[in-house]
């Protein structure tokens, strides 16, 4: 492995042996930059390749230039590995096949695909391997897709709704950029797994219909929770107008959340800080005082909103702003 010009980019490239080695070093370079994998390719001969990664907050980004290859994620491979990803890939320079789960798609430039690689898969990279990889936790897929495992392997169409949305998003990011992004990591990342929500068709808007399996009460409380995510920035907002905006009573929203072990209390000072917390953490709203950042947040009395902050996240909003 070589180091880049910043160490935080891990770059492996053919280029460092002779012509005849470059296949079986750049499969021992795809085990570990990314998972163990099988490599296969037509034009060993001429074979030729780089990878460079590098984290952006709780993911990885990953840039593969090179040469037409058939990769494989297989059994074996899958016994061996300590640690488990979904990748969510794409190409913007030709076509190609991902399978797994007895589906194929065959993907045109800009589309976009998941795989989760604790099942074997299939990637037929047919006329080149370059390709952007987002190694995603499986955890963060999961909290973002409700039947994560029911999406691998299907087209996401980057020419079109959501989908090209997500696509151009995608396409912007790099390992480079990832080193100083343009934004907060945990804010391009939340972006990330909304719109990849957006895009497979699993987001529900807050009045929608129940996802599958989802219960009349989990509903409702994914409505009031919507509802209190949406409004957090109201000075003085009440159980009480949220509840009346939803068209439903002030005990059944407090029974809904209650099942659901939370409070609306508690609820609203979470999504409170969780935005103050990202303010802070970004250089942009420096110019912003402590006071200000409390009452963006709907929080007018600037000792209370310290005091809250405090007491959710174990250190005060001048601190946090300082450590950055």
């Amino acid at each position: 492995m070589n180091a880049n010009a910043s160490p935080a980019v891990h770059t492996w490239s053919t280029d460092a042996v002779p012509p005849a080695r470059r296949l079986d070093y750049w499969i021992g370079a795809v085990c570990e930059g990314f998972l163990e994998m099988d490599v296969t390719s037509s034009l060993a001969g001429s074979f030729g390749a780089t990878l460079e990664s590098a984290p952006l907050g709780a993911i990885g980004v990953n840039r593969v230039r090179g040469s037409a290859q058939d990769v494989y994620r297989t059994r074996r491979a899958i016994a061996h590995s300590s640690s488990n990803y979904y990748y969510l890939l794409c190409k913007t320079d030709s076509p190609w096949v991902a399978v797994q789960d007895g589906r194929s798609a065959r993907m045109l430039p800009g589309d976009l695909v998941l795989v989760d690689s604790r099942r074997c898969y299939e990637l037929h990279l047919l006329q080149s391997a370059d390709t952007l990889s987002l190694e995603l936790p499986t955890a963060w897929v999961e909290s973002w897709l409700p039947d994560a495992g029911g999406q691998v392997a299907r087209r996401i169409d980057g020419q079109s709704g959501w989908g090209r949305v997500l696509s151009g998003f995608a396409q912007q990011l790099s390992p480079q950029g990832a080193l100083k992004p343009p934004l907060p990591a945990a804010l391009l990342t939340d972006h990330l797994g909304g719109l990849l929500a957006l895009a497979t068709g699993t987001a529900c808007e807050a009045g929608g219909p129940a996802a599958p399996g989802e219960s009349a009460r989990a509903a409702l409380r994914r409505r009031v929770l919507d509802a209190t995510r949406e409004r957090h920035a109201e000075p003085g907002l009440t159980a009480a107008s949220v509840a009346r905006g939803l068209g439903i009573s002030e005990r059944s929203l407090h029974r809904c959340l209650s099942e659901g072990a939370t409070t609306f209390a508690a609820a609203l000072a979470g999504f409170r800080m969780q935005v103050a917390r990202r303010m802070l953490g970004d250089a942009r709203f420096d110019r912003l005082s402590i006071a200000e950042i409390g009452l963006r947040v709907g929080l007018a009395d600037a000792s209370h909103f310290v005091r809250q902050f405090s007491r959710h996240l174990g250190t005060t909003p001048g601190a946090l702003r300082r450590q950055r």
